[in-house]
């Protein structure tokens, strides 16, 4: 579960739509375990504020003027891997939405979301959840079936049976509480588990250790 010593999770907004920002903001400020850490109309102001600030969530708009957010995004999975970034985007922009969670992203939100979404969504987040729509889950297991583009020599992956077993419920979409119920084990076990994938995988997110563990497993059709 992510969020400060005093339980309140920070959460900045980049979004160019200055009346969009704000109304975001305001539905962030209406939580109770929730506060907004500031409002950033670029992505290129909005790092540099981040980086200072450091929020756990990130509300991250993809048509920014200058970089996008999808560059924005990948740069702080690189630099700053434990803050959780949702996209927030128009409802047509599936492709788009798919390379942000390609890039790093753990969901998105459409823009005209109702606020209690919003609230929802980062709710998801902030105990280990990715919300996203059926459509770019879709999207995500057509993904599987795209020829590898890997390296044949490349040694093989070893995951743990337990480790198999967190990573296959972290690529239904379960959260570290729903894991760990599934399981009968402790919010703190899956998180260790989740560690190690992660370093085992060499991926920084939970969408990316789905996909290159559903990639490593896929079967040919005669096999069993």
């Amino acid at each position: 579960m992510i969020g400060k010593e005093d339980g309140v999770i920070d959460v900045a907004i980049i979004e160019d739509n200055m009346a969009l920002g704000e109304s975001l903001r305001k539905v962030v400020d209406s939580m109770e375990d929730a506060r907004c850490s500031g409002v950033w109309t670029t992505a290129e102001e909005g790092l540099k504020k981040i980086d200072a600030f450091r929020p756990d969530i990130v509300l991250m708009d993809i048509n920014l003027p200058g970089m996008s957010g999808i560059e924005a995004t990948a740069l702080l999975k690189r630099f700053l891997p434990e803050i959780q970034v949702i996209i927030v985007t128009v409802h047509r922009e599936h492709k788009k939405i798919f390379d942000a969670l390609k890039a790093g992203a753990c969901g998105y939100l459409i823009k005209r979301s109702h606020p209690a979404e919003v609230r929802e969504a980062i709710s998801d987040v902030r105990t280990g959840g990715a919300p996203m729509s059926p459509e770019i889950a879709r999207r995500v297991v057509e993904a599987f079936h795209l020829p590898p583009d890997t390296d044949p020599t490349e040694t093989p992956v070893e995951l743990s049976n337990r480790e198999t077993d967190v990573v296959q419920l972290v690529a239904e979409g379960l959260a570290n509480k729903e894991i760990g119920d599934r399981l009968n084990i402790s919010i703190e076990t899956v998180r260790g588990h989740l560690k190690n994938i992660y370093e085992k995988l060499h991926v920084r997110s939970r969408t990316e250790a789905a996909v290159k563990y559903l990639d490593s497993v896929r079967k040919k059709p005669w096999e069993k």
